[in-house]
């Protein structure tokens, strides 16, 4: 996402980028004032909980993708090792190595580019949601306290929020991860902890919308792979 790679909020709110997500973040702005309109007849009157219901609801509607992303991500891993070795092995002629990592593919029945497909029809969304939540006009006060926040538009006071940004970036990171090099074990270390970084100045409110999306893909992950684990 664009917020991880520090881009200005002015940048992000009116550039490119947000005119180009404008639309779906419309429909999400709505979405959520309407949820909030929901839980405040209840007698919840905090934002806190419609940006979670939200959240959920665009999860649960991507997890047909969601399904196909994750397990390409993993059957590209466990093919690694076999990679390697046909990289090295044909490594003096890469015409015949494409071949042969064509023909491994096709065998197991994997396609390389398939993980891409449905992380770019979710993106729009993911980044809409982003927007939305950023430029969150809160009604009242009290809509936007959450917990022991006192205003969801303003950083965690106490930093519960970042720390478990990125411990959950870290736990949905290592689900997905079966055979790992360096470089992806660095990474699975360097990124959670950014997350939580940059989670430390991030108003309250799109860090629990960034929580909830990990806890929620966790959730799934397992729920993918639970027949895996009783074998």
């Amino acid at each position: 996402m664009l917020m991880v790679f520090g881009l200005g909020c002015d940048y992000l709110e009116t550039g490119f980028f947000g005119t180009l997500f404008s639309p779906i973040e419309a429909v999400f702005s709505f979405v959520l004032s309407t949820l909030f309109a929901i839980t405040s007849a209840t007698g919840i009157e905090s934002y806190g909980l419609p940006i979670i219901l939200l959240t959920i609801i665009i999860k649960i509607v991507l997890y047909p993708l969601t399904v196909k992303q994750v397990k390409s991500m993993k059957a590209m891993q466990e093919l690694s090792p076999k990679m390697k070795k046909l990289q090295e092995k044909y490594k003096d002629n890469p015409q015949l190595m494409q071949q042969k990592l064509g023909e491994m593919y096709k065998e197991a029945g994997v396609n390389p580019l398939a993980g891409c497909l449905p992380l770019l029809i979710q993106m729009p969304i993911l980044m809409a949601m982003y927007y939305s939540l950023f430029a969150l006009d809160y009604p009242t006060p009290e809509a936007a306290k959450f917990l022991w926040i006192e205003s969801l538009k303003d950083p965690d006071p106490i930093y519960i929020l970042p720390v478990l940004s990125a411990l959950t970036t870290f736990w949905q990171q290592k689900m997905t991860s079966a055979e790992m090099n360096q470089q992806m074990k660095m990474m699975m270390i360097i990124m959670p902890l950014f997350i939580g970084w940059i989670s430390l100045n991030f108003p309250s409110g799109l860090v629990l919308y960034w929580v909830t999306m990990n806890v929620v893909q966790i959730i799934q992950q397992w729920w993918m792979y639970r027949g895996e684990e009783s074998k």
